[in-house]
C-alpha cells in the first residue's frame, strides 16, 4: 500500500455518508473505498458511479462483468480480477467462461456468444487503442447491440480500465475475506 486507508475511526461525516452507502451494498467496506476517504468528494461519485454500473442497465450485469474482468485483466489489476471473478461467479457466471478471458480463447470458446465475442474485441481495442476501432468491429457490434448497449458497455469498460490504474497505483491491497479464493485468471505482477 502506498496510501493509508481512512478508516472508520477517523472519518468525517461525508466519508461515513459513502462508507454506509458501499457497505450496505457490497456487505463490506472494500479497501478502494476507503482511500478515497482522502477525498470524501470524490468517494461519493466513485461510490454512486461503481452503484449505477454494477446492476442490470442497457447490458445485463452479468455481461458488464464479462467486460469488467476482460479490462482489469488487460490492465493485470489483481484487485479487481479477483473481485470480480468472484462476483463473477456468485452471479452465476460458469468457470469455463472466465477462463476462456484469458488472452484471445474467448474468440473461440463454445461458451460465448457472436455479440460477447464482439464486446470483448471492443474492450480489448479499446484498451490499445481507443481511437483505432475498425469498421469491422463496429459493423460487428451494431450487428448484435444497439447503440444505448454499446455506450453502456463502452463506459463499464473505460470506467474500470480507470479503476484499476487507480487501484494500482495507490497500491490498494485486496481484502482478508479473499485471501482463500484462488482465481482462475492470472494476472502479471
Amino acid at each position: 500500500m502506498t496510501v493509508s486507508y481512512v478508516e472508520r475511526e477517523n472519518a468525517n461525516p461525508e466519508t461515513l455518508a459513502f462508507y454506509d452507502a458501499a457497505e450496505e451494498r457490497f456487505q463490506a467496506l472494500l479497501n478502494i473505498f476507503k482511500v478515497f476517504g482522502h477525498q470524501p468528494e470524490y468517494g461519493q461519485a466513485f461510490t454512486d458511479s461503481v452503484m449505477a454500473m454494477l446492476k442490470d442497465g442497457e447490458i445485463d450485469w452479468l455481461t458488464k462483468e464479462l467486460l469488467i474482468l476482460k479490462a482489469t485483466l488487460g490492465n493485470d489489476c489483481q484487485y479487481c480480477v479477483v473481485q470480480h471473478e468472484r462476483l463473477s461467479d456468485m452471479l452465476g457466471m460458469p468457470a469455463e467462461k472466465v477462463a476462456d478471458l484469458d488472452g484471445f480463447k474467448y474468440r473461440d470458446s463454445p461458451h460465448f456468444t457472436p455479440g460477447e465475442v464482439a464486446l470483448l474485441d471492443f474492450c480489448v481495442q479499446i484498451g490499445e487503442d481507443a481511437n483505432r476501432v475498425s469498421k469491422e468491429l463496429w459493423d460487428r457490434l451494431h450487428q448484435h447491440w444497439t447503440e444505448p448497449q454499446i455506450v453502456d458497455a463502452a463506459y463499464i469498460i473505460t470506467q474500470y480500465i480507470a479503476i484499476s490504474k487507480f487501484g494500482d497505483a495507490l497500491g490498494v491491497e485486496l481484502e482478508p475475506m479473499f485471501e482463500d479464493f484462488t482465481p482462475q485468471l492470472k494476472v502479471n505482477h
